[in-house]
């Protein structure tokens, strides 16, 4: 059940959303609403392919070192149940895209562009998850969940939280500065944030689409499948560049958090697929553009924090 502070904080933002504009960012629109497309075929990504120990400079296997390819969840039944990491944002990426800011094109700029922006009103409602990445620093916490912002990125991710959707959480390996995503469709809050049918795979794709601005169909991918292309937030366009790499996840439903929710027409949980994205920024603002891009902010969005602390100290 919704605590009757969420459901005022809904209605609260619920009233806010009317009077915000929508994002100016081309966004593919593909909701969980839309049922997964049945798998037909055998999945292709396999614990017995080769072993992806390291590409480049732009990440390392967790697992060559102690490390796992699986988020670590409090709680689960059966026990010891984890969410896959299904995308790696590849350390060969420019390196303002692997800086955790808004700012000069870092990597929630970055996610933007996907409609992926930072929790509903600052408050995270959802539970910590935690990773190894095999970069010695053992098991650490999720740097933050990102929810999809339905087109608006001021306080869109109110809607995903209570209505479910696309989200990730994401974590940094400290070896490489690699960004390791679990990413996936949930249900809606009532229904405790589920999976949806096939959404591990699904949510992986949906991302891929909307930074490349390509439809991709999750049942047609093979262990071979690249894809790339470009999209602009803030007047940063990015390249980003996709390989499905099999080897560091298995084709399972083995150790899957909501693996019963997830398993679609007998095919297991996962497809063992790992989207791998390195991304160049091949446009930037004009050198004066520090300006242009605050007049672009609605005034609204500027008086914003000083309305949220004031809302907030009525509870």
């Amino acid at each position: 059940m919704v605590s009757s502070r969420s459901s005022v904080l809904l209605l609260i933002a619920t009233q806010l959303l009317s009077l915000l504009p929508t994002s100016s960012a081309s966004v593919l629109s593909r909701t969980d609403d839309q049922p997964p497309r049945p798998i037909e075929r055998e999945v292709l990504g396999s614990a017995t392919s080769p072993s992806i120990r390291k590409r480049a400079s732009g990440y390392t296997n967790p697992a060559d070192n102690g490390g796992y390819m699986l988020t670590i969840v409090n709680g689960t039944y059966p026990a010891g149940l984890g969410e896959p990491l299904n995308v790696i944002l590849s350390a060969d990426s420019d390196k303002e895209v692997l800086v955790k800011s808004t700012d000069k094109g870092g990597f929630l700029n970055y996610m933007l562009v996907a409609g992926l922006g930072e929790e509903c009103l600052g408050q995270h409602l959802g539970s910590i998850q935690e990773a190894n990445l095999g970069d010695s620093q053992g098991n650490v916490s999720e740097v933050e969940e990102l929810r999809y912002n339905y087109g608006n990125p001021y306080i869109g991710t109110c809607q995903e939280t209570f209505n479910g959707g696309l989200h990730l959480r994401y974590w940094i390996q400290n070896t490489t500065n690699a960004y390791f995503l679990a990413v996936s469709v949930e249900m809606d809050l009532n229904s405790g944030h589920d999976i949806v049918r096939n959404g591990y795979n699904i949510g992986r794709d949906q991302l891929v689409s909307n930074l490349t601005g390509t439809n991709i169909v999750t049942e047609d991918l093979t262990n071979t499948s690249t894809f790339s292309g470009t999209g602009t937030y803030m007047n940063y366009t990015y390249q980003t560049d996709v390989q499905y790499v099999p080897g560091l996840l298995k084709n399972s439903s083995d150790d899957i958090n909501h693996y019963i929710t997830v398993e679609e027409n007998g095919q297991p949980a996962i497809d063992g697929l790992v989207a791998v994205l390195t991304v160049k920024i091949t446009g930037r603002p004009p050198s004066s553009g520090a300006w242009s891009t605050i007049s672009q902010i609605p005034l609204i969005s500027i008086f914003m924090p000083l309305l949220l602390t004031s809302v907030f100290t009525l509870f």
